[in-house]
């Protein structure tokens, strides 16, 4: 009768185990890879696609900002969608998706907005149309179709049919002015002009 031997089988044993379970192992890395979600390359990151030759024949900028202070102290801030230089003339520019705002050194702040605006850099003003609206810390806001922005000094000017609403009411008028007070308090005043009508509505 044949006895094991006992140290041959345990020999053989580990050799076996050294090959069965790296390939084990590479069985289960395998399956890994087969049950795992397939990639779609449609799922990838979209790149935007830039018309290089659009861009060189109109160049542009994009979210363009501007701060500065005038001449009597307030601050002036705009922001837009989108900024065209003229090609007739590199210091004027449009922009398209006007904001901004206009804070007075007595505190009051004057926002404004505009669907777009042509920036005249000689002779430091900005045209806004396209729906131009601006609202005052006092409570009223005024539209109308076209105002220019002073940005040497603090004065907006519409000569276009203007409509306010505000704590008073209703106001129809042919222009506005918000400038500073001629009469040199420091203050700033408000002055619609021109077959001014008021719709007086107290508590309004």
């Amino acid at each position: 009768m044949a006895t094991m031997n006992k140290p041959d089988t345990h020999s053989r044993l580990i050799a076996f185990l050294k090959v069965a379970l790296p390939l084990l192992a590479l069985a289960l890395l395998s399956s890994l890879f087969l049950l795992s979600r397939s990639i779609n390359p449609e799922d990838a990151i979209p790149y935007s696609e830039v018309d290089v030759e659009d861009r060189l024949r109109e160049p542009r900028m994009t979210q363009p900002a501007y701060a500065g202070v005038t001449e009597d102290g307030a601050a002036l801030t705009l922001s837009a969608g989108e900024l065209r230089p003229r090609p007739d003339d590199p210091r004027s520019a449009k922009a398209l998706g006007l904001v901004g705002a206009l804070e007075t050194p007595d505190g009051r702040k004057t926002d404004l907005s505009a669907g777009q605006a042509e920036l005249e850099a000689e002779l430091g003003e900005i045209l806004l149309s396209g729906g131009v609206e601006i609202r005052q810390a006092t409570g009223w806001t005024v539209t109308t179709d076209s105002m220019t922005l002073r940005t040497d000094r603090t004065s907006l000017t519409a000569t276009t049919p203007v409509a306010a609403e505000g704590p008073a009411g209703r106001i129809t008028a042919n222009g506005m002015n918000l400038t500073q007070n001629p009469e040199g308090s420091g203050g700033y005043v408000l002055v619609f002009n021109g077959a001014v009508k008021l719709l007086y509505q107290p508590g309004k």
